[in-house]
């Protein structure tokens, strides 16, 4: 098939759509608002439904009933409405069932601004919702990869019978690249034999619930999500390394951001620095294992993130602090420049070790 010019957030609707999604449930709100647009559109065409809740909260607590049927459902915000949803999505993990959440991201804490922004890092990665729990979680750096990871996302996601969400920013949502939607190689998925979606007799009743009273009953019930967990981290990290086999030091970093650190890592090269990328596309599973490898054969790395610091802490646990990681970041909205990380790049490998 030829190729598209979206949007980023319109191909996430379309690959939602395309992957089998015949339900949406969202609420309007900047820099996300032409993905439900794109739903509202496209869905009654399709044999699809698009629903604009009353709230973010009602959104979230419908795709978690919708879901819980076994239907594929997504739903869709920006930083403040995620915080809203995160109830609702503690209950859905708590009821190990598979859905695809969008984060748009946009400047905060609070209302914040509608620029974009990667501050919600640690909500994503480190607190979705309460209680022991992670979301996978996919992090596009072009409209290309927004609708191929928004594919993927709902097979992981009905693989593990666990939420996965697309950690996007404003400028990935409101960009506009060729987007080529081929046939997608789907995984070999288990049947959702778990569903509430009636029996006819010829099987026990289903029950959905994330409440269990008796502690070491949800103790075990914790503990088996964990292991399912580790399966997760085992054989679905994904990165891209980017002249790094003779790098002294290396940007990591993730989305827009690497997009814009991969121009610095040329201009310092084409400046006599040895310097490479390491982009993360998973953020849960992180690529620990693989940064470690490489913190024993480079001098120095910079997690560079539109926020004031947030993933350079998972840098720094992966590599052990072997070897100095800093953080260069704007935020607020403001997106860093090819200039800015490149001086940064030139200022750091400058300095004396040690």
């Amino acid at each position: 098939m030829s190729k598209m010019l979206m949007k980023g957030n319109e191909a996430i609707a379309e690959a939602a759509i395309r992957a089998g999604c015949k339900l949406f449930f969202g609420y309007p709100i900047t820099p996300q608002t032409e993905l439900s647009e794109y739903m509202a559109k496209q869905m009654p065409k399709r044999g699809g439904l698009c629903l604009q809740a009353e709230s973010e909260i009602a959104a979230i607590n419908m795709v978690l009933g919708a879901t819980a049927s076994g239907a594929r459902a997504i739903t869709s915000s920006s930083s403040p409405g995620i915080s809203l949803k995160s109830e609702g999505i503690s209950y859905i993990a708590g009821s190990d069932l598979p859905c695809v959440i969008v984060n748009v991201q946009r400047g905060g804490p609070g209302l914040g601004g509608i620029q974009p922004a990667q501050s919600d890092y640690n909500q994503a990665t480190k607190a979705p919702g309460h209680g022991d729990l992670h979301l996978i979680v996919l992090a596009p750096a072009s409209v290309q990869e927004m609708a191929s990871l928004t594919g993927l996302a709902f097979d992981l996601a009905d693989q593990y019978r666990m939420p996965a969400m697309i950690l996007a920013d404003g400028a990935l949502g409101q960009m506009m690249e060729p987007v080529d939607f081929e046939e997608r190689t789907a995984r070999e998925l288990p049947e959702k034999t778990w569903a509430c979606c009636g029996h006819g007799n010829k099987r026990e009743h289903n029950i959905i619930n994330s409440l269990y009273i008796q502690p070491n009953v949800l103790e075990d019930i914790v503990k088996e999500r964990f292991k399912r967990y580790e399966e997760v981290e085992k054989n679905e990290v994904m990165y891209e390394e980017y002249m790094c086999d003779d790098a002294d030091t290396v940007i990591v970093a993730y989305g827009i951001t690497a997009r814009i650190a991969k121009s610095a890592v040329k201009e310092a090269r084409a400046r006599g620095v040895k310097a490479g990328l390491f982009r993360c596309i998973t953020l849960y599973p992180f690529p620990a294992k693989e940064l470690e490898r490489l913190s024993h054969k480079v001098k120095r790395f910079i997690s560079v993130e539109m926020n004031m610091g947030q993933m350079v802490n998972d840098v720094k646990v992966a590599t052990d602090c072997r070897v100095p990681v800093t953080h260069y970041g704007r935020t607020g909205g403001v997106i860093p420049t090819v200039k800015e990380i490149t001086e940064e790049i030139l200022r750091l490998s400058a300095k004396k070790e040690g």
